[in-house]
């Protein structure tokens, strides 16, 4: 029975012959000689977590700050970890402890809170090559906590507070840059197609008054040949048309009740009957007939004497 032994799962036993290492017992059932092997150290093989105690490191620019850390490893060889090294545990809390505050002590405050992946990565490295004769695998090292002191601390409130309020007004001042252009453009915009409009209203305008001036030219011109064509009767009998249209607006007003002539009656008779005498006579022209003349009592009937005042 002294001669059997068991190794669990995830550890590993040293048998020592006589006091020296000859064999690393694997987990599982060995059978060794009584009296003359026994075990040694039993090793755990699986990953381990050790935890690094807080430490006040100054830095470069003289801050004090306080340190946490974490370490993460694992044993590779038994027999060196066994062997190699006195208290395997306290001998990587120490190495980890004493370049923790090298790689630290290298950097200013600003570096230390903002570059943990550059300070995690160069432990790793260097504690890893430091363990690695022992037979001991550091696969992780982690900074689990960095506190600056009390005053440092709320001076960086103070300035991470103004420098947001500095991105804030920035982001402000932007804004209102931004919308004082954009208002401007519009401006732009609206002076332009206001203009545009304009131009083609003074255009349109221009062409209107043009195709007038046309019709008036053709209609002065279309006068001024039936005045070749027929003398002073083409004149008279066109005055004596706009004269009658005129009467006739006078007598059509809705608000008229008493209509004066500026003229006296026989002069306005006389004149209507001139425009008659006129019609005739042009009438007379069309037909080839000559226009026959009024009786001298029925024209004399036609005209009122004015009575004296």
């Amino acid at each position: 029975m002294l001669g059997v032994r068991v190794v669990k799962q995830g550890y590993v036993y040293t048998i020592e012959r006589l006091g020296k290492f000859t064999l690393a017992a694997e987990p599982g059932l060995h059978i060794i000689v009584p009296f003359v092997d026994r075990v040694g150290q039993k090793v755990n093989m699986m990953e381990q977590v050790l935890d690094i105690p807080g430490q006040e490191i100054i830095t470069k620019d003289n801050a004090m700050v306080g340190v946490d850390a974490v370490v993460f490893f694992q044993v590779l060889d038994a027999g060196k970890a066994a062997y190699e090294v006195s208290n395997l545990y306290n001998a990587i809390m120490a190495l980890t402890t004493t370049n923790l505050r090298t790689v630290m002590g290298s950097m200013d405050l600003d570096e230390t809170l903002s570059k943990r992946d550059e300070i995690n990565a160069r432990l790793l490295s260097v504690v890893d090559h430091a363990t690695s004769p022992w037979g001991v695998k550091i696969t992780r090292v982690e900074i689990k906590d960095i506190r600056p002191p009390m005053d440092i601390s709320e001076a960086m409130a103070r300035q991470m507070k103004a420098e947001r309020l500095k991105r804030a007004e920035i982001l402000e001042a932007e804004g209102d840059k931004t919308s004082s252009v954009l208002r401007a453009e519009g401006r732009k915009q609206s002076a332009i197609l206001e203009a545009e409009g304009k131009r083609e209203a003074a255009y349109r305008e221009a062409e209107a008054r043009e195709r007038a001036a046309e019709a008036e030219a053709k209609a002065t011109q279309l006068v001024s040949d039936a005045i070749a064509q027929s003398g002073s009767q083409a004149i008279n009998y066109f005055i004596a048309q706009e004269y009658t249209k005129a009467v006739g607006k006078f007598a059509d007003s809705p608000n008229a009740k008493t209509i004066l002539f500026p003229v006296e009656a026989t002069q306005l008779i006389g004149t209507l009957g001139g425009i008659g005498e006129l019609a005739r006579e042009v009438i007379g022209d069309k037909t080839g007939d000559v226009g026959t003349p009024l009786p001298e009592s029925r024209a004399r009937s036609t005209v009122p004497r004015s009575r004296p005042d």
